[in-house]
C-alpha cells in the first residue's frame, strides 16, 4: 500500500503560503486510491435570510491551514490510516437551486460508487437533501445524526419544497432516513407554531432541544445515540448556527442560547465506532464574520468528524 496522503506540515511551508485545499492536502483530479474526499458545495442560493455561505468552503478551507495531522486530545492520527484528498468544487449551478441539486445528486453518486467517504463542505443546508438522496440510492434509509438550531421539517418556504428549511421532511417523505434513528441535536428559537418541532417527533425523530443542554457534557449523549445506532450506516449532517453565536456569529440564520465548541467536539468524538458513510458541515456565512473565527471553527469540526470516520488510526 502507497503511504497516505499528508498535510503540508508548517515547519516545510508556512502555512499563510501552498494550496487552498482543506488542511493543505493533496488536490485530487481522480478518486482512485483515496478513503475519503472533501469538496467544497459553494452554495446559497437555498437560503431564507442572510446570503454568503458561498464563499463557505473557501474560507474554511483557508482556515484549516492551521490544523496539524495528529489530534492530541483524542489521540487520533486519521492520515496514518486514511488516503485524505480534497476533490475541490462542485460546478453548481450558481442560478438555480433546482439544477444545482441534480448536479449535487449526480457527483455524489458517481463519488459513492468509488466506496469513498465525501465529507461536504457548504454551502446552505439545501445541500443536504441530494446528498442523502444519493446516500440512500447506495446504502438505503440512512441513521441520521443532525446537529442544529433548526429542524429544517418545514413543508414549503415561499411555495417551494427545495430549501433549506425544508430538507428533512423531503429526507423523511422519500425515505431517505430510518427516522427512528433520526437525532436532531441543539434545537433552539422561535417558530410559526408548536408543531414547528413536534411533528417530526411524531415520524420518529429524537430531538434534544438546546435548553436541556445547557452546561451539560454532551459526551453521555454522543454515547447513547452511537449505542442506539448499533452498525447501521450513518449521515452526519453538522449545521454551524447549532452553535451560539458567541461561538459561531458567521451564519445565515443564528439563534442565541446555542451549543458551546466544548460541547459541539465533546458530541462528535462520542460518535466514534459509528459507520459514517459521509458527513457535512454548512451555513458558514463568511461575510458575517469578518475575524474568520466561525471558519476556523467550522475547520476544526470537520478535523474531529475526520478523527471518528472508520478506520482511523488512534495512538
Amino acid at each position: 500500500m502507497s503511504t497516505p496522503n499528508q498535510p503540508i506540515s508548517g515547519n516545510d511551508l508556512a502555512r499563510f503560503s501552498g494550496p487552498n485545499t482543506f488542511m493543505r492536502l493533496p488536490q485530487a483530479g481522480v478518486l482512485e486510491g483515496v478513503d475519503v474526499a472533501i469538496l467544497g458545495i459553494p452554495m446559497d442560493i437555498g437560503t431564507s435570510w442572510r446570503s454568503g455561505t458561498r464563499f463557505g468552503p473557501k474560507q474554511v478551507r483557508a482556515e484549516s491551514a492551521m490544523i496539524r495531522p495528529y489530534n492530541i486530545q483524542s489521540g487520533a492520527a486519521p492520515f496514518d490510516s486514511l488516503n485524505v484528498a480534497d476533490i475541490g468544487d462542485l460546478a453548481i449551478n450558481t442560478f438555480s437551486l433546482p439544477d444545482s441539486l441534480r448536479i449535487i445528486r449526480e457527483s455524489y453518486a458517481m463519488i459513492l460508487s468509488s466506496g469513498v467517504i465525501p465529507m461536504a463542505i457548504g454551502g446552505d443546508h439545501s445541500l443536504t437533501l441530494p446528498i442523502l438522496r444519493a446516500v440512500a440510492e447506495r446504502h438505503g434509509p440512512v441513521a441520521l445524526v443532525h446537529v442544529d438550531a433548526h429542524a429544517d421539517v418545514n413543508d414549503e418556504m415561499f411555495g417551494e419544497r427545495e430549501t433549506h428549511g425544508t430538507v428533512f421532511r423531503r429526507a423523511y417523505e422519500e425515505g431517505l432516513i430510518n427516522p427512528r434513528k433520526t437525532y436532531q441535536i441543539g434545537l433552539r428559537g422561535t417558530g410559526y407554531a408548536a408543531t414547528d418541532f413536534t411533528e417530526a417527533q411524531g415520524w420518529g425523530f429524537q430531538q434534544f432541544v438546546a435548553p436541556e443542554l445547557w452546561h451539560r457534557s454532551l459526551s453521555p449523549l454522543g454515547a447513547e445515540i452511537r449505542r442506539d445506532i448499533g452498525e447501521a450506516p450513518v449521515y452526519v449532517s453538522y449545521d454551524i448556527d447549532s452553535l451560539d453565536p458567541a461561538y459561531a456569529p458567521g451564519t445565515g440564520t443564528p439563534e442565541i442560547g446555542g451549543l458551546t465548541t466544548a460541547q459541539a467536539m465533546e458530541l462528535i468524538r462520542a460518535l466514534r465506532g459509528l459507520n459514517i458513510v459521509g458527513c457535512d458541515m454548512v451555513e458558514v456565512s463568511p461575510p458575517y464574520d469578518p475575524s474568520g473565527n466561525t471558519a476556523l471553527t467550522a475547520a476544526n469540526l470537520l478535523f474531529e468528524l475526520l478523527c471518528v470516520l472508520p478506520g482511523v488510526t488512534y495512538r
